[in-house]
């Protein structure tokens, strides 16, 4: 697979407990081959509109709002793209679809978007069941910065996931259907705050408890002392597993459940008296809504901890948080989310202006997005990789994002992203 952090697999968690995740059909290559690689070129002085979709599930079995903030963020950013004077004076056209959360609406979307619509380019995909999927690939339409819910990103070409792949993406996902993702987020705790014992909790359901093995085995591997704890999905006794993890002496504590749950389990954490070096969150979790969602547990909500693969949205002493700030300073909340969709919209933008001379066509977008090694979003991004390894990597070195809440000052960055660096064993998993 690619540079997917483990807060970006802890995101895909919380989306499997409501619903599994389709990836679509195992496709050879050549079932890619379209003799369609895009319009052709617009003549010069062209002033027609450019347009792209984005696929969101803004309804959906998670709940409203749960997908929609890689979303806002394009939106932003394309609005004040168009405010100043768009790409070489023609507008960026956003044709946004909502799939439901299920793969009949995803399918639905993407023919409407391709067939119908005749988008140059996905943006800022972020889809509860990328069911269609294959039929983009087929298009040859780039799908650029989505989120990596489930396995697309990691199996068909002109798929360009927010945080890159190494796999071949030739139809089968990640390497004969294996993925592999690092422990780069155990090492930092273990190296930077001495943690030795953590606690993973998960329910007593498929999807939870098979990522919480997950979990444990990247701990194990750094040489932590692991503890687990399940609750019942139905019915969890977050008190028990509480009381537990604070007799255990745990000094992290991961999770394999969803926002409710984790609100639940902080506010058990409280009443019992566990003190925890962390409770480590993940990057769809990293918003400003934190007073408010454990808003019964102030002990443990000062013990949050987010790590992912991009720049703090909160970190405004970088011109280009500041600018994402500045454009969506109308919307209530802010979120990581929000700033990696605007970072997806910076990414289309960036290879239809290489392509303004020639046309800005499908095909000369995902030619640009082959070539876009180490893309940064102006500094958003951790250093972005697309490559096709034919075997998976061992070991890589690997970045990381990391902030820590703090009641008064909101996400508080936690080191520079480019310089929290590690070279850790790549494990091997099931999507």
């Amino acid at each position: 697979m690619g540079r997917r952090s483990r807060g970006a697999e802890a995101a895909i968690v919380v989306v499997l407990l409501a619903v599994s995740t389709a990836c679509g059909s195992r496709l050879p290559e050549s079932a890619f081959e379209h003799r369609d690689r895009g319009s052709s070129p617009a003549p010069g002085g062209d002033r027609t509109p450019v347009r792209v979709g984005v696929i969101a599930s803004a309804t959906s079995p998670v709940g409203g709002n749960a997908f929609t903030g890689p979303r806002d963020g394009a939106r932003a950013y394309f609005d004040r793209l168009n405010a100043r004077g768009g790409l070489d004076g023609r507008r960026v056209e956003v044709r946004e679809c909502d799939d439901g959360g299920s793969g009949v609406g995803n399918n639905e979307c993407v023919h409407k978007l391709i067939d119908e619509d005749k988008v140059v380019a996905l943006v800022a995909t972020t889809a509860l069941d990328y069911a269609g999927a294959s039929r983009v690939a087929r298009a040859r339409v780039p799908d650029i910065g989505g989120q990596p819910i489930g396995a697309a990103y990691d199996t068909y070409p002109h798929m360009y996931g927010l945080y890159g792949s190494l796999a071949p993406r030739d139809g089968t996902t990640g390497w004969d259907g294996r993925q592999y993702g690092g422990t780069e987020v155990y090492r930092y705790f273990k190296r930077e705050h001495g943690a030795r014992t953590a606690a993973v909790v998960s329910y007593n359901q498929p999807a939870s408890a098979a990522y919480a093995r997950l979990v444990e085995r990247g701990l194990r591997a750094e040489g932590y002392e692991v503890v687990t704890e399940q609750v019942d999905f139905a019915l969890p006794n977050f008190r028990a597993a509480a009381a537990d993890l604070k007799e255990q002496g745990a000094d992290l504590v991961f999770d394999a459940i969803d926002t409710h749950g984790n609100a639940q389990l902080c506010e058990a954490m409280d009443d019992v008296g566990a003190e925890v070096t962390a409770k480590v969150t993940n990057v769809q979790n990293w918003t400003s809504t934190v007073a408010d969602d454990y808003k019964d547990a102030p002990r443990c909500r000062n013990a949050l901890w987010a790590t992912g693969s991009s720049r703090n949205h909160e970190d405004t002493e970088q011109d280009a948080v500041r600018e994402f700030r500045d454009a969506t300073k109308g919307l209530k909340t802010h979120s990581q989310w929000q700033l990696e969709g605007w970072a997806a919209a910076m990414w289309f933008t960036d290879a239809a202006k290489a392509c303004a001379e020639q046309g800005v066509t499908r095909a000369c977008v995902d030619d640009f997005m082959n070539r876009s090694q180490g893309y940064t979003a102006d500094g958003l991004l951790i250093p972005v990789r697309f490559e096709r390894l034919a075997e998976p990597p061992k070991s890589r070195r690997t970045c990381l994002s990391v902030a820590r809440w703090e009641d008064g000052r909101g996400w508080v960055s936690q080191g520079d992203m480019n310089n929290t660096c590690f070279e850790v064993p790549q494990l091997s998993y099931e999507p």
